[in-house]
């Protein structure tokens, strides 16, 4: 018998602009990111009386960060093959295999993503802002987490990272039309939910209460609650990389890159003491 399910078929995959060139929804998503992350940096910059021209570079870092980052995560976690298959692909937002064509960075890792942002903030504290590199991480983080719920939703609307098939009578079930015509959870807002949660967190630590100025606290907090959602939701979604269903000990690839993050967040929260103290 059939059961109540959610039909995603899109009549298109982005907003088409001049020509054969069109924005892609995810590329939407990662802009709305970035925009909302700045205007959130600049009123924790203003509360801190840090200035304009620090912000402004402080943007510039966190996109290349992030972007290098993620892009190269995907590429090292989950396919590796690129780099000798198509390797200007890596860096580039083209296709030059078989033909150049425009494709955008359709393959970014959250786990790289956040190694580059922070090599980045450490890069950014050293050249710009000489404080400590933990000051600025513990208040990116704010603005990250809001990030990750946008990036979340854009690859639902791209129908990547795609949940398993549901069990009979999951009313949210989503049929992904371009992909198969299986009810399956919708992993990818499972985890944009759980990230929304990880920003209100760590925002209502920061503005309202004393832990938010202990060094180093919100960033593991961030690392922890993040790293959590990403661990549990992965249960819903289907591997990533064929094989790796069960990477380590029953883990698939995303769980296990997630529990070194998860380690770290809680060192930071409960064993970390500052020097500054």
């Amino acid at each position: 018998m059939d059961f109540l399910q959610i039909l995603w078929d899109p009549a298109s995959d982005g907003i088409r602009l001049f020509g054969d060139y069109k924005v892609h929804y995810y590329s939407l998503m990662w802009i709305l990111a970035f925009i909302l992350g700045y205007r959130i940096m600049k009123k924790i910059y203003k509360n801190e009386n840090q200035s304009e021209e620090k912000l402004e570079s402080l943007f510039m870092y966190s996109v290349l960060g992030i972007m290098i980052g993620a892009r190269l995560g995907h590429v090292i976690f989950y396919q590796p093959e690129l780099f000798k298959e198509d390797f200007f692909s890596v860096f580039l937002p083209f296709k030059f295999s078989g033909g150049i064509d425009f494709t955008g960075f359709r393959g970014l890792a959250s786990h790289g993503a956040t190694i580059g942002m922070i090599t980045s903030m450490y890069i950014y504290n050293k050249k710009v802002l000489k404080k400590s590199v933990l000051w600025i991480l513990d208040r990116v983080v704010i603005a990250c987490a809001s990030g990750a719920i946008f990036i979340r939703v854009g690859n639902f609307f791209n129908s990547e990272i795609i949940g398993k098939p549901a069990e009979e009578g999951l009313p949210w079930a989503v049929v992904f039309k371009n992909i198969d015509n299986i009810p399956r959870h919708p992993g990818q807002l499972y985890e944009a939910f759980g990230y929304l949660f990880v920003f209100l967190i760590v925002y209502f630590i920061y503005w309202k209460t004393k832990k938010g100025m202990q060094e180093g606290y919100l960033f593991g907090l961030f690392l922890l609650l993040l790293m959590t959602v990403r661990v549990f939701v992965e249960q819903f979604k289907i591997a990533q990389v064929d094989g790796r269903e069960d990477f380590i000990l029953g883990l698939n690839t995303g769980q296990v890159l997630s529990i070194p993050f998860i380690i770290i967040g809680l060192y930071y929260m409960f064993i970390y003491k500052s020097k500054n103290m």
